[in-house]
């Protein structure tokens, strides 16, 4: 009996000892005006996805997402809203709305840290975008650790995180970019086109980095087992990237292909943002029917995060297989 008081008399002093302690947070977190964690709006870090391609480590940012609705006035230009809209249902997915998030990548190779695109930056803020740099901190990594930064192409969701109040975000970084993508960008024939915006956009965040800038054409070396590739189309000289490092083998296929399903089953469809549409979609078929055959693992920057998977080939395009444990093992 004195055994068993004494076992209560504790387990109740502890309850006591610790309840000015939880009062005193829950004092702190009412006082402060702190969300209380019921709340289900929690403040959270930018989705990250660290793996490794032999020697090199890979770090996938998501850079954010948007939704938008009217999936067909972006995807298959050229088809019907009720064929697009099918293939979709066909796939589990909504046949009036889309979601297109962002990927930029990062890659340590031991010597260099590469960043590939640079995501939205301030400009997407508003909207809930341009989290690369949160990212990248959560991940472990400082602006001042990377020491490249490449660009696949010069549109304004890869662009849009050269620059940071005016200044490099990158400090210590150089540049490298694929020669034709960025003359046609510089250019002053762009003015008073379509591209008027697209060459202003590269002449606030690109031009200001030209003197550390690289520029490269197909086959052009980044860094040892870092290869460019033309893959022209979707803008003028967009350029993809293979990554091999001790027999493994991983392709940044960039905006070779915007939507896991649209994109890669019907491949010859239209995209609103691909500039040259029958290019782009004769770059698609050559770049996917590769990776097809050669069974070679690809990151899209706008696949679903973490954007990394396979193709096979199937019907008139390709099926996405997401990657799983292939690069744990």
């Amino acid at each position: 009996m004195i055994s068993m008081k004494r076992r209560m008399l504790l387990g109740g002093a502890g309850v006591a000892l610790a309840a000015p302690l939880i009062m005193t947070r829950a004092a702190v977190a009412q006082q402060s005006g702190a969300e209380t964690s019921m709340n289900i709006d929690h403040a959270m870090p930018p989705e990250t996805h660290r793996f490794n391609v032999g020697k090199f480590e890979v770090v996938v940012v998501k850079d954010g997402a948007r939704p938008s609705e009217n999936p067909q006035e972006t995807f298959g230009t050229n088809q019907s809203p009720e064929t697009v809209g099918a293939l979709l249902e066909a796939n589990f997915l909504p046949s009036d709305k889309f979601v297109n998030s962002f990927a930029p990548v990062l890659v340590n190779t031991a010597s260099d840290v590469i960043l590939f695109d640079t995501g939205l930056g301030e400009g997407g803020r508003a909207n809930g975008l341009g989290r690369l740099v949160e990212g990248l901190t959560a991940a472990g990594y400082k602006r001042e650790d990377v020491t490249t930064v490449v660009l696949t192409h010069m549109h304004g969701d890869h662009i849009g995180g050269l620059m940071e109040g005016g200044q490099p975000t990158f400090p210590n970084a150089r540049y490298v970019t694929g020669q034709a993508e960025y003359d046609f960008w510089a250019d002053p024939a762009r003015v008073g086109t379509p591209a008027e915006n697209g060459h202003k956009g590269v002449l606030a965040n690109v031009q200001p980095m030209a003197e550390k800038m690289t520029f490269i054409g197909d086959g052009g070396e980044v860094v040892s087992g870092i290869t460019g590739m033309a893959a022209f189309g979707h803008s003028p000289g967009h350029m993809i990237y293979r990554l091999e490092s001790e027999g493994r083998q991983l392709v940044l296929t960039a905006d070779t292909a915007n939507h896991f399903v649209l994109s890669l089953q019907r491949p010859d469809w239209e995209v609103r943002f691909d500039m040259d549409k029958a290019a782009a979609a004769a770059t698609r078929a050559k770049v996917f029917d590769m990776l097809a055959t050669d069974k070679l693992a690809f990151l899209g920057y706008h696949m679903p995060f973490p954007a990394v998977g396979f193709v096979e080939k199937v019907d008139q395009g390709y099926r996405y297989v997401p990657k799983a444990y292939q690069f744990d093992i």
